[in-house]
């Protein structure tokens, strides 16, 4: 599995609608909006290098209201922790 974390910078009157189209896309995992220089963090989950420049280059970059990206290939992951446990209200 590859991941990519993708920074988008997005219009900021139209960040929640960005944030729903680019989640909607194939390929992309989470969408998380964010404080800081960048709006929105989109973190894409592919089998093959090649579905990263599918995904980034050719839908996510496309949505309207995204006015750039910076993308960062993952090739190391140091945490094996469950991240839906770690983040679960308990309100099952």
């Amino acid at each position: 599995m590859i991941t990519a974390i993708v920074f988008v910078n997005a219009e900021v009157d139209r960040i929640p609608e960005v944030a729903d189209a680019i989640a909607s896309i194939d390929g992309v995992s989470e969408v998380y909006s964010v404080t800081g220089q960048i709006d929105l963090i989109a973190l894409v989950r592919v089998r093959e290098h090649e579905q990263v420049a599918e995904v980034v280059a050719d839908r996510l970059n496309k949505v309207e209201g995204v006015l750039s990206t910076e993308t960062h290939i993952a090739f190391r992951a140091y945490s094996r922790h469950d991240l839906e446990s770690a983040f679960s209200l308990g309100l099952d």
